[in-house]
């Protein structure tokens, strides 16, 4: 018995150190779980290494908050802007007034520093480039803002210009430029240059310069009234004299009076542009890009490039009389209506556009005429080619004809111009087809051909060039494709073909009829340029 009282002093000894050392593991791993909670973030890495103000800047480590406001980002002290979080990786911009320095990340007090700096310069490490601009239409002086990668900050390091010419940037960061539409600019597209390195960035569309004669006609339903509402604005702005001069008799006399020659009006019908100030241009303008197509280097932005050209080839030639801009001209014969019939006719030297509208509908597209002399040319940041496209479709379609359907395409002719040259009368082409039938070929080949007709088609609006796509695409099989010199050209390589005189190609259907060749250059002796014709069997000077 005395031994068994003995025993239990040490068995309460036991219970209570088992008892005290529970509770102490117990307090311990409380004390861990309240340190799991605010374990420390950590910095990895960082991309870009460096860049301008504004520059999106990707932080990688572990323990960030996936709450972006929860995270506290500084560059070298200035409180950076986090747009995204997970627990890895944030995403931030360099702040205004950033400097060289490393990058502190701080979660819920806890802070952590970059091993290494983040760089900030000032001027841009790579290419700019253009994303968008808005608004993408507006008159002189409008604001529009460009946004796009790696411009300067330092707004007088960007040179903007609308078209070629130069506009003035009132503000900048890295990722956007806010400019000023200039006196003077064209539609077209838009470029930056930054520090006045030789990389240009380029807008993928147009910038769409108004007059005040457009904003009058947005109500307008469809293209052609449209067409006719500016044609009432620009007539508004003239006087009658220059009516008389403008809006002639709808003849069959009058609608062949189009030439590729540089001969003013001499040869067309019409009022120059060099005769019109500058609010009757801009009118004049605004018919016309209303009635062509907006794809870029077709229609309104082609007719444009050309137009310019001739101001290329009278400082290159001398001759200012001959070649000049100012000798395009425009005219309606008949009056424009969306009732009965009339026709719009533009250009001038290397351009001829004859659209008829019966009805408020477009019912034919031809003859037209671009040629282009030149064909590559730079104006101050800007490099033109416009019928680069145009040489592009046929050298593919060509290309993608085996040897032995280049053999049945190819004539031993020679010849020195397109042959239904400008001017010419109305349906006198060949009546006897020549080359090879579409129908033979293989169905991609096939389609290289429609896809050969789109350059022109592109230059009418939206609504017609789909209309006679469909006319073309459905006598497709009946047409035939023919081409002569092209001596070096062979299947399967585009660009071997059009590189020297007499190169030409013709694709002839039941109603289209469309000629390419490439000619000694004028001014240019010793290069090639371009000429083409587009006429239709049955729809050329139609009713007439």
């Amino acid at each position: 018995m005395n031994k068994r009282i003995l025993a239990w002093p040490a068995i309460i000894t036991c219970v209570v150190v088992i008892i005290t050392t529970a509770m102490f593991l117990f307090t311990a791993c409380s004390d861990d779980n309240d340190d799991a909670s605010t374990v420390s973030p950590t910095i990895t890495s960082f991309t870009p290494a460096s860049g301008v103000v504004g520059t999106t800047v990707i932080i990688t480590g572990t323990n960030f908050s996936t709450t972006a406001a929860s995270n506290t980002v500084t560059f070298n002290g200035v409180v950076a802007t986090v747009s995204a979080a997970t627990a890895t990786q944030l995403t931030v911009t360099v702040p205004s007034g950033a400097t060289t320095g490393k990058i502190v990340v701080t979660v819920d007090g806890v802070s952590v520093t970059s091993t290494s700096d983040f760089t900030v310069t000032t001027t841009t490490t790579s290419a700019p480039t253009i994303t968008s601009f808005t608004p993408t239409s507006g008159s002189e002086g409008t604001t529009v803002t460009i946004t796009g990668t790696n411009f300067s900050t330092t707004a007088a390091n960007n040179i903007v210009s609308f078209n070629g010419v130069a506009a003035t940037v009132s503000a900048a960061t890295a990722t956007q430029l806010t400019v000023t539409v200039p006196s003077g600019a064209t539609t077209g597209k838009i470029t930056v240059t930054v520090n006045t390195s030789s990389t240009i960035a380029m807008s993928a569309d147009d910038f769409t310069v108004t007059t005040a004669a457009t904003a009058d006609c947005s109500s307008a339903t469809t293209i052609p009234a449209k067409v006719v509402c500016l044609a009432e604005a620009f007539k508004a702005t003239l006087t009658s004299t220059q009516i008389a001069s403008l809006q002639i008799a709808y003849t069959l006399e009058n609608a062949k009076r189009w030439s590729n020659l540089p001969c003013g009006l001499s040869c067309r019908n019409g009022l120059a542009f060099s005769s019109l100030t500058s609010t009757q241009l801009a009118a004049a303008k605004a018919v016309i890009q209303a009635a062509s197509g907006t794809t870029s280097d077709e229609g309104y932005s082609e007719f444009t490039q050309i137009n310019a050209a001739d101001d290329v080839l009278g400082t290159k030639s001398g001759n200012s009389n001959s070649y000049s801009s100012g000798n395009y001209v425009i005219a309606f014969l008949g009056t424009p209506s969306t009732s009965g019939t009339w026709m719009l006719q533009f250009g001038g030297h290397h351009y001829a556009q004859n659209i008829t509208y019966t009805d408020g509908v477009v019912v034919s597209v031809t003859p037209s005429h671009q040629g282009i002399e030149p064909k590559t040319w730079t104006t101050g940041v800007t490099t033109y080619a416009p019928l680069a496209s145009e040489r592009s479709v046929m050298a593919d379609m060509l290309a993608s004809f085996t040897a032995s359907e280049l053999a049945s395409a190819k004539i031993s002719s020679t010849f020195s111009d397109v042959l239904m040259v400008p001017g010419s009368t109305t349906n006198t082409m060949p009546a006897t087809k020549q080359g090879i039938k579409v129908s033979t070929l293989s169905a991609a080949a096939q389609a290289k051909v429609l896809a050969a007709m789109a350059p022109w088609l592109n230059d009418m609006d939206a609504d017609a060039t789909a209309k006679f796509t469909s006319i073309y695409s459905d006598e497709l099989a009946n047409t035939y494709v023919t081409y002569a010199s092209n001596n070096s050209g062979t299947s399967g390589n585009a660009s071997s073909f059009f590189t020297t005189n007499t190169d030409y190609v013709r694709i002839d259907g039941p109603s289209v009829w469309i000629e390419f060749i490439c000619q000694t250059g004028v001014v240019y002796p010793s290069e090639i340029h371009y000429h083409s014709v587009y006429r239709d069997h049955t729809r050329d000077y139609l009713g007439l």
